[in-house]
């Protein structure tokens, strides 16, 4: 089965489905790709090619008795509190040279996890939790810019404070 453009959202609007709604494993990393094959939960296989990001509930394909729908996986999560604006914004920092994506509400921000990250979040006094849950709506961060998939490596030297040292980047 081929989708080309995303047919609506089983959780927006009042309908309740009348068909069977078959399931579309998604990792959240996976939600921006223009181009994936997918096996849905009922066997069927889907050849995925869409322009925009993809969300928990698009519907991408339907058949005379199923709806087959985007179900994005639970996933390993960091979530750090943070009380104060003093405390969001030292966090925004600490995280800003990662290039990670994250989710920010007033009461914390959630990334996913990785143990280097977990340990320094600790190091520097936060009180991060490891908890399973569903990754969506949460902003993107590309090094650099956005590099449209393409890439290429240079080798160069960069001044770091007093001294000098060489390293190779992959951008």
């Amino acid at each position: 089965m081929i989708a080309d453009k995303i047919l609506g959202n089983i959780h927006h609007g009042n309908e309740v489905p009348s068909k069977t709604v078959v399931d579309i494993p998604f990792e959240w990393f996976e939600l921006d790709k223009h181009r994936i094959f997918k096996v849905a939960d009922d066997g069927t296989e889907l050849g995925i090619q869409i322009e925009e990001s993809l969300s928990d509930g698009d519907v991408l394909a339907v058949s005379p008795d199923k709806i087959y729908a985007v179900k994005i996986n639970k996933t390993k999560l960091v979530r750090i509190p943070v009380k104060t604006m003093e405390e969001m914004g030292r966090l925004g920092f600490e995280l800003g040279n990662r290039h990670l994506s994250l989710q920010i509400t007033e009461k914390d921000v959630t990334i996913p996890y990785d143990e280097p990250t977990f340990e320094y979040l600790v190091r520097l006094g936060f009180l991060p939790q490891i908890v399973e849950d569903v990754f969506s709506d949460y902003i993107v961060c590309k090094a650099h810019g956005a590099s449209n998939g393409h890439s290429h490596s240079h080798d160069h030297d960069h001044e770091h404070h007093e001294h000098g040292h060489h390293h190779e980047h992959q951008h």
